[in-house]
């Protein structure tokens, strides 16, 4: 008997269903400042400072260039001027460096929204981190309100969702405003 079944059924139900997010709704997101990019230029990047214009769409990513990974940049990148009607800032962040993010930003975040680099206490304090590979975060998009509160949070390593529950997110917390 074989087990190569049996294994690729448990690998796809990984990749397909949703993690618990650890940061809770109502937690207060940590601050933290980083390296970013956006359309291939270089630039400091805040937590705290984003805030100030609106609710911030932080999502952690694996890796650039990756399939999946790809496929939520351009997602994100589709969906950048529908975050922008509702005032929010989407940033993606992802262990790496800088020449590669640099890169990613321009073609496949298509120079819409900005990508940055997460360090390993980020990761940890956002509590990301892929079991499965040292170093690197999970898929997780959080939406923190103006407030630094965590308004919504998602994790699953499919790609799929995050984009369209993000915004949903966004457009619930400004209808309430």
């Amino acid at each position: 008997m074989t087990y190569k079944p049996f294994i690729a059924l448990a690998a796809a139900l990984t990749l397909a269903w949703p993690a618990a997010a650890v940061l809770p709704v109502g937690a207060k997101a940590p601050d933290f400042s980083t390296q970013g990019s956006l359309a291939g230029k270089n630039f400091p990047f805040t937590l705290s400072q984003a805030l100030k214009k609106g609710p911030v769409v932080l999502y952690f990513f694996p890796a650039a260039f990756t399939p999946g990974c790809t496929i939520e940049a351009h997602d994100f990148a589709e969906a950048t001027a529908d975050f922008n009607k509702a005032g929010a800032t989407v940033i993606g962040v992802t262990a790496g460096n800088v020449d590669r993010l640099n890169e990613f930003s321009a073609t496949e975040c298509r120079n819409k929204f900005a990508v940055a680099l997460a360090s390993a206490s980020m990761i940890h304090d956002y509590d990301v981190k892929m079991a499965e590979r040292e170093g690197l975060s999970n898929r997780t998009s959080y939406v923190i309100a103006p407030d630094g509160k965590i308004i919504y949070a998602y994790s699953a390593m499919n790609p799929r969702g995050h984009v369209t529950n993000t915004l949903d997110a966004v457009k619930a917390w400004r209808a309430k405003k």
